[in-house]
């Protein structure tokens, strides 16, 4: 079977090429599409995987979004019109879901983050195949209009390439070693604003900080700037406390025994929640209150080996349902 995977972020990178892995032990053919975007392509360099680049993210306007993907979509189109794969998978590509459902291919799609509207409403209506942790509601899932089938596993994205990991890439940056991840502050889910610089400079007191932005590597007095591509799963195992906004970096962090601090920034924060139940030293707090915590768990890291062992992985989810397409 060949399958097509398309991958619209550094994350979706990692994740993609954990699928292909998992796909190719089966005898499938993958192929592997990017876009520019921050961490896509030095991601995929590490992981020694070739992705087809094709097209960009440019968020500096929603008439710029809009045009990128649609350039995007027919160059997909060129790509895979002719001799369409017989499965699109992706983590929720806007672009990849609307070619795949326009040309007939059955449609996988993972999904994480509830409040992410818009690109719900764009691919999950026409996803044959929804698989997301039975930590978000079904019901939150169903709202948006769901044909395909929604399909729930006992555990979280993350696990499909942290089981296993080990660091790729050696940081000295010091100790105690505190990473701050900046904000998505240009996605269109995202409606407050806060300053994880201004917090980063906070946590100065307590530790070496690394700021990890978005986009600009500017330099930062009293803060860390790495310049070049940082590999975040790597980053997180080394780190002695991580603070962010509950995305991808806060689960790779914990799941490898690093204490995470998530700012109350967003809403259903189902997956961080369950993760929480389950033992994972993560932690939920507003923003106030961050350095008095910071402070309390800094460098209380701890051995999940056993934790992360019961957490079923998306891969196993993703592969039956490659081989059940094969069956009819």
């Amino acid at each position: 079977m060949k399958v097509w995977y398309d991958a619209c972020t550094g994350k979706h990178v990692r994740y993609g090429a954990a699928v292909a892995r998992r796909l190719r032990e089966k005898g499938h053919e993958v192929a592997l599409t990017t876009r520019r975007h921050p961490d896509t392509l030095p991601l995929a360099e590490l992981l020694n995987e070739k992705f087809i680049v094709v097209g960009r993210y440019n968020p500096k306007s929603l008439f710029s979004r809009l045009r990128e993907g649609l350039q995007r979509q027919l160059m997909l189109c060129k790509i895979f019109g002719e001799a369409p794969p017989d499965v699109a998978i992706s983590h929720g590509s806007v672009d990849q879901i609307r070619v795949a459902f326009g040309l007939g291919i059955p449609v996988i799609t993972t999904v994480d983050t509830p409040y992410a509207e818009a690109v719900h409403r764009l691919t999950l209506p026409l996803a044959d195949f929804i698989i997301a942790s039975k930590a978000i509601p079904r019901k939150t899932l169903q709202k948006y209009n769901v044909k395909g089938k929604i399909v729930q596993f006992d555990g979280v994205d993350e696990v499909a390439w942290i089981r296993g990991f080990k660091p790729l890439v050696k940081y000295d940056f010091g100790k105690p070693l505190i990473v701050v991840r900046e904000l998505e502050e240009k996605a269109v889910y995202t409606k407050m604003k806060f300053s994880f610089v201004n917090l980063a400079k906070k946590l100065t007191r307590i530790g070496k900080v690394v700021f990890l932005p978005r986009y600009r590597r500017r330099t930062v007095k009293g803060l860390i700037v790495p310049k070049g591509f940082v590999d975040s799963a790597s980053l997180a195992a080394q780190a002695d406390l991580f603070v962010g906004a509950g995305g991808t970096i806060t689960r790779e962090a914990v799941l490898q025994g690093t204490p995470a601090i998530v700012v109350n920034v967003f809403q259903e924060q189902y997956v961080n929640d369950y993760l929480a139940e389950k033992g994972f030293p993560i932690f939920k707090t507003d923003s106030l209150s961050v350095f008095d915590l910071a402070r309390e768990i800094l460098g209380q890291k701890r051995d999940v080996q056993d934790l992360l062992a019961k957490l079923e992985n998306p891969l196993d989810v993703i592969s039956n349902i490659v081989e059940n397409l094969i069956g009819g």
